[in-house]
């Protein structure tokens, strides 16, 4: 059933699927009998926060579902993409029309490749440096985690630097980079600021920042969230991409691999309401906010509001 306008849907339903967070005139329509299941980001948006809290529904975010293992099956096909993408950005905006210093990531012979430096391991991560080691990039790969540093050593058969992460080791190899990829992730947690505008005032004139981790706050000092529309912030003739939804970029893509990930669980809620929550581990890990509280504990110390464990 096709209906008319955002108020008749949410009158109609008890399930709200959507993609992103819901806007701030959608929160309005939000009441008490509602599941919400979309991707939230809650920890660098208290606003929304409170406004979902004020609501009464029932908010479960994409992006805190987690397996036992740690793994977080309905980001990772967007971290796929976002990974993919950040390297595909990043060679488009070092071109010269696009404000960049001129180079091609791969070199040609007798040119240098230019220098790309990731950090962070995780899916993000290891997909930016597929394309760039794809491209003949001259890649490096900052983690804190040494176990994770050894398996992309032997997956990508010494293709690449592995660096073990500290602050001295991201100033040291920003200084020579002109692509750099933010692929940091703690769970519901905001993003570390690892880069600081000190850091990028000793960066090369026309080099770039792709900042995959500003949904979560961003990585990069002073940087606000951009649109696709108008995606740079420059900051001392650094060019630093900060779109919070770059998969957006490509949405046949996203549409379908998204779907492929959340439709087992669409289908859980769809059939058994809260009761799915109630039976699965790993979506209950997704639920942000429950009869007006934060219920992720580390949603609520990230936002600095009261935790209530989830019953």
């Amino acid at each position: 059933k096709i209906l008319n306008t955002p108020h008749e849907v949410f009158d109609a339903t008890e399930l709200i699927l959507k993609v992103k967070q819901p806007l701030e005139d959608e929160c309005k329509y939000l009441k008490l009998n509602h599941i919400l299941f979309t991707f939230l980001h809650l920890a660098a948006d208290k606003k929304l926060a409170g406004d979902l809290c004020t609501s009464g529904a029932t908010c479960i975010a994409y992006e805190t579902i987690e397996y036992s293992n740690g793994a977080l099956p309905l980001l990772i096909p967007m971290s796929e993409i976002a990974g993919r993408l950040s390297t595909q950005v990043g060679a488009h905006y070092l071109e010269k029309h696009s404000g960049g210093k001129g180079v091609l990531l791969g070199g040609v012979p007798g040119v240098e490749p230019a220098n790309v430096v990731i950090i962070g391991g995780g899916t993000v991560g290891i997909n930016a440096a597929k394309m760039a080691i794809g491209l003949g990039a001259n890649v490096a790969i900052l983690d804190k985690n040494l176990n994770r540093l050894r398996e992309l050593d032997d997956y990508f058969h010494g293709r690449l630097h592995t660096v073990y992460s500290t602050q001295h080791k991201i100033e040291d190899l920003l200084s020579e980079a002109d692509l750099v990829i933010t692929a940091v992730l703690v769970t519901g947690a905001k993003a570390p600021k690892l880069i600081t505008k000190d850091l990028i005032a000793h960066m090369k004139h026309g080099s770039v920042i792709v900042d995959v981790a500003i949904d979560q706050g961003g990585c990069v000092e002073g940087v606000k969230p951009t649109k696709h529309s108008n995606p740079l912030v420059k900051i001392n003739n650094v060019s630093v991409y900060a779109v919070p939804n770059i998969p957006g970029a490509v949405p046949m893509t996203s549409t379908i691999a998204l779907t492929n990930a959340t439709l087992p669980y669409v289908l859980k809620l769809a059939n058994a309401g809260y009761k799915a929550v109630l039976d699965d581990a790993a979506l209950a890990k997704g639920v942000n906010i429950r009869n007006g509280s934060i219920v992720h504990k580390v949603v609520a110390d990230a936002l600095d509001m009261e935790y209530v464990p989830l019953t």
